[in-house]
């Protein structure tokens, strides 16, 4: 992939007021902790991550999102009359049918022009969002657009904490494995794309790479297709942490090759580097599987946990909003996702 017309003008990002901290989920799991002779602080050790938020159990993935690109729109100083495509990218969605994306339109108020759809590819869905907006604002069809998301987790870790204290058969295994699940949190993101005769950043988006291994599909499972109002079912979530990293982080190394080929840099030559957070450890290990100076990174996983598909984009939100990036900075976004898939976008800020 690689661009000449494009560039990102803006992010706006929106996080959930209520904090829940790992020591918490654990005190929920009191019964399960004395039988099997746990101490808490374990779910914090495993992972790094010390607390996410969460939207309260009557928040749609809408609401939220509109909030986002409310803040995206604004920070762009692009009219919402200019605004020719929204794509809304994140697992959690209103209902099945529509998309997600009319909604969030319709409460935005933008044109009746306006190109609007779902995509939702796990962990993965915003940075698809950010392609495919590119590719239509590189060929012509489109000069400003937003891609939009967001992720409510408390169903899911409450699911997980029912499924877990009322397993007869619980053990060290399932509990571990009942982790992925409680790393989650909660937040909404947008980013504004434009065609460089509008931008009034110049922070231009370079091009990329991606890499797909799906023959590693089962790793990680969410059983149950249901649409966020369904309140008698649940998602059931299945992921295999070990299973993720032996086979993700040689997916990520293969991309990141293929995008030093691509767009012709060098570890050395790069100033910043956001990855999708899914905890301290997956940080560290990619940063070592890459051999790329840590100190390039930015973090937010200790205090927001794994937010899926805006986790990647409201880390660089919030590294933009605190100053962490400097103009002419040569910036590597690293997305990776169950399926599994891997994608690398850089930009020049």
């Amino acid at each position: 992939m690689r661009y000449k017309k494009v560039c990102i003008e803006s992010f706006g990002y929106e996080l959930p007021e209520t904090i829940v901290t790992s020591v918490s989920l654990e005190e929920r799991l009191e019964p399960i902790y004395k039988k099997l002779n746990r101490s808490y602080g374990r779910l914090e050790m495993m992972t790094g991550i010390r607390e996410r938020r969460l939207w309260d159990g009557k928040t749609p993935p809408s609401q939220v999102s509109t909030i986002a690109a409310e803040k995206a729109i604004a920070n762009s100083g692009i009219a919402k009359g200019d605004i020719e495509c929204l794509l809304h990218t994140s697992v959690s969605r209103d209902f099945l049918e529509p998309a997600t994306a009319f909604v969030v339109h319709d409460s935005l108020g933008l044109p009746p022009t306006a190109l609007i759809f779902d995509i939702s590819n796990a962990c993965i869905g915003f940075i698809n969002g950010m392609v495919t907006l590119a590719n239509m604002i590189e060929l012509g069809q489109v000069k400003a657009g937003i891609v939009v998301g967001s992720e409510s987790s408390r169903r899911l870790i409450d699911a997980t904490v029912d499924e877990l204290l009322n397993d007869p058969d619980i053990d060290r295994g399932k509990l571990k494995d009942g982790f992925a699940s409680l790393t989650l949190g909660s937040g909404a993101v947008a980013a504004v794309l434009t065609h460089r005769s509008l931008s009034n950043s110049g922070h231009k988006l370079v091009g990329g790479a991606v890499r797909t291994a799906s023959q590693h599909n089962g790793l990680c499972r969410v059983d149950a297709d249901t649409c966020f109002y369904d309140s008698a079912s649940y998602p059931n979530m299945r992921a295999d942490f070990q299973g993720i990293l032996k086979n993700g982080l040689p997916l990520v190394y293969e991309t990141w090759k293929a995008f030093e080929q691509e767009l012709g840099w060098k570890k050395s030559e790069v100033d910043k580097a956001f990855s999708h957070q899914v905890s301290a450890i997956h940080q560290e290990l990619l940063f070592r599987t890459l051999e790329m100076d840590s100190s390039k990174g930015f973090s937010t996983v200790e205090y927001l946990g794994n937010i899926g598909s805006c986790s990647l984009p409201i880390s660089v939100a919030i590294g933009i909003e605190q100053g962490h990036l400097n103009p002419g900075d040569r910036v590597v976004m690293m997305a990776a996702g169950s399926g599994l898939s891997s994608i690398m976008l850089g930009l020049v800020w």
